[in-house]
């Protein structure tokens, strides 16, 4: 039976969501529940992977469990008694035998958290960025629509090399479409960046963060998004990568129902 589980986490006292040779990552946490439970391995397969520090509040994954082993609800209750405060399974249903959480998936919700004020309360600590100078909010919201359509994101992602092959990603996997950004003050003090798109690239998020950032601070010329944007094959990269623990992972979407 195949089991699609929908959860939130406070990341930062997990390496990510991975599984890591540490076992620290919240997937080696959840498959270590599955174990107690029903004393044999499951693998759990999520949408898509969460840095160190990132947190979720709308992470989905699947798993593969003997079938008739457990109703729905028990399975939901028996998980959430196995796992630490910081991890908690908000929904547990029934897949199709097909669905998988990542290649069903059709796009993905982010929010990015800033708080721009001279002094973070320190119940926001490790839950926002804390950029206490001046920030134009106009400059934000203009320059986010720049990243709106189809681009590639060469200039906005990290190189993450490819444990086989040793290499970057090909030329032309960097293309992918932004459905939305939209860029809101909650609070005086806070500011949220909600992002939608079919997928994004390893830390692309945080890239377009902290380059956003950096044009509120008037520290880029108002040219400087578009021309990397223009030329994605240049050496010239943006360096700037919002902090980790400012992100949250708000919901994966699916294009068809997955739910048996």
């Amino acid at each position: 039976m195949r089991l699609k589980l929908t959860m939130g986490y406070e990341g930062t006292p997990f390496s990510g969501w991975q599984s890591q040779s540490d076992g620290n990552a919240v997937q080696d946490v959840i498959e270590k529940a599955f174990l107690r439970i029903i004393g044999k391995r499951v693998v759990l397969h999520g949408a898509g992977r969460t840095d160190a520090g990132v947190h979720a509040l709308g992470q989905c994954a699947h798993a593969d469990v003997p079938e008739g082993s457990m109703n729905l609800m028990d399975w939901r209750r028996a998980l959430n008694a196995n796992l630490p405060a910081e991890i908690r399974i908000f929904e547990v249903c029934q897949a199709q035998s097909d669905f998988h959480a990542r290649f069903s998936a059709s796009g993905k919700i982010y929010r990015y958290r800033i708080w721009n004020a001279e002094i973070m309360p320190p119940l926001e600590c490790r839950r926002a960025w804390h950029v206490p100078g001046s920030l134009n909010f106009e400059l934000l919201r203009s320059n986010a629509a720049l990243f709106e359509g189809r681009h590639d994101f060469t200039a906005f992602s990290a190189n993450r090399i490819r444990a086989k092959a040793r290499r970057t990603v090909p030329e032309g996997d960097a293309l992918r479409t932004i459905k939305r950004i939209q860029v809101t003050c909650s609070a005086p003090q806070e500011i949220q960046l909600m992002f939608e798109g079919e997928g994004f690239l390893y830390k692309m998020v945080r890239m377009l963060t902290g380059a956003l950032v950096r044009v509120g601070q008037g520290k880029e010329v108002a040219d400087w998004i578009p021309t990397l944007l223009g030329s994605p094959m240049e050496v010239k990269k943006n360096r700037y990568v919002a902090p980790a623990h400012g992100l949250y992972l708000v919901k994966v979407l699916y294009s068809k129902a997955c739910i048996k």
